[in-house]
């Protein structure tokens, strides 16, 4: 099962980068879903007190696997629109539109229709709409407005380095090694797994948005009002919260090389070596020479899981980390 993007000559002329705050916002709430793996992100999650926050309505209508409100997360329609700007597109939806899109999404969810945040959602349009700005208002002062300029620092970086990969290679470049996940031949776009889906773009173009929060997915978006977009994680997640390290992280780092120990840290979900090139900015030789080494070592084990290998932290690996 794919996705499948064909591109005509016109398209190959409206591919743009972009950065949405808000998309960002709605990424990180995912994050206090038992369901979902925070992957690079535990440290950030430690420090942050949901108790501030009643996140149940926003999580509700972001089911692992299903249909998330496009009302939500509006299209960027500039490189770096502010939040503000697009919390303000939110406000502005459609009553109709905002009531099919709360029932598509809560269809999804065996049962979270009858749950009393789902009658809540399926009540009063105005008012649903006036509690999902304040919730999504709030989420981004205390979820991400606090780390904002490192995440957009982060954001910023990748658009660089793939701007300066497409001037260099043309999209055969960008494509080739923008996330594992994608694949590019003769025109078209293919993303593995998830829905089977074939679409020609027909001059529409494609909107890249890298995102820090949404680390482990890359997602296709072809709906209206959305220009065709390709969600993927950013380069170099590995590195963005490396500050927030103990002082035993960066011990272990002058014990093994601290390539090795941010390897060895970012493993809490199992990982394949491109996955781990990517996300830490590195080549997959470099990434694989230092595996062979934790692996050799008794710190990590490969898994394989279809066409790849997964390396996880073994007990070894765990017992070094604490």
């Amino acid at each position: 099962m794919a996705v499948r993007l064909r591109f005509s000559p016109a398209d190959l002329l409206r591919c743009r980068f972009a950065i949405s705050p808000m998309f960002e916002t709605l990424s990180a709430v995912r994050l206090f879903s038992p369901h979902e793996g925070v992957g690079p992100h535990r440290r950030w999650l430690d420090t942050i007190d949901a108790r501030e926050l009643d996140l149940r309505p926003l999580a509700l209508i972001q089911p692992r696997r299903g249909y998330t409100p496009d009302f939500l997360s509006p299209p960027p329609v500039s490189p770096h629109p502010r939040f503000e700007d697009e919390l303000e597109a939110v406000a502005a939806t459609d009553h109709d539109r905002v009531r099919a899109e709360l029932r598509r999404s809560l269809a999804d969810s065996p049962g979270a229709a009858e749950t009393a945040t789902g009658r809540i959602l399926l009540g009063d349009t105005s008012s649903v709409l006036q509690t999902l700005v304040s919730l999504l208002k709030r989420a981004w002062k205390v979820l991400v407005e606090p780390v904002w300029p490192q995440v957009r620092g982060l954001l910023d970086a990748d658009v660089s380095f793939q701007t300066r990969r497409l001037a260099e290679g043309g999209l055969d470049r960008l494509f080739a090694e923008l996330h594992p996940r994608l694949r590019w031949n003769n025109g078209v776009l293919t993303r593995d797994y998830g829905d089977d889906e074939r679409r020609d773009l027909r001059g529409e173009g494609l909107v890249l948005v890298p995102s820090a929060f949404k680390w482990d997915q890359v997602v296709v978006i072809t709906d209206p009002p959305w220009q065709p977009t390709v969600v993927y994680p950013a380069r170099g997640l590995g590195t963005l919260w490396q500050p927030l390290s103990a002082d035993r992280h960066a011990a272990l780092g002058r014990l093994i090389g601290t390539t090795r120990a941010a390897l060895l840290l970012s493993l809490d979900e199992p990982a394949t070596t491109t996955t781990l090139a990517h996300r830490h900015a590195l080549a997959a030789g470099t990434v694989s020479g230092h595996l062979s080494v934790l692996r050799d070592a008794g710190f990590v084990a490969g898994q394989r899981h279809r066409h790849e290998i997964r390396y996880r932290r073994t007990p070894l690996g765990e017992a070094v980390l604490r």
